[in-house]
């Protein structure tokens, strides 16, 4: 009895260990682009870089920054 116990929690944590971490890797491709502040085409863009789980989420939280009539933006795809 105690056997098949055994196996049954042990099924469930392996089974758990797969499935946990579903969520992440997920990865997208991003630049840094720069506008005049106020408005209009690119003026330039950064290279393009990869980025997944953790990173990509802090690029995607980064708010737009203006410095002397420029605005620097993050741009993932």
């Amino acid at each position: 009895m105690k056997r098949k116990i055994i196996l049954a929690v042990s099924f469930v944590l392996i089974t758990l260990a797969f499935n946990s971490c579903e969520g992440f890797g997920t990865c997208k491709v991003c630049r840094e682009v720069t506008y005049d502040a106020a408005g209009g085409p690119p003026i330039s863009e950064g290279p393009e870089t990869e980025y997944c789980d953790a990173a990509l989420i802090a690029i995607e939280a980064k708010d737009d920054i203006i410095i002397a009539g420029k605005r620097y933006s993050w741009e993932c795809r």
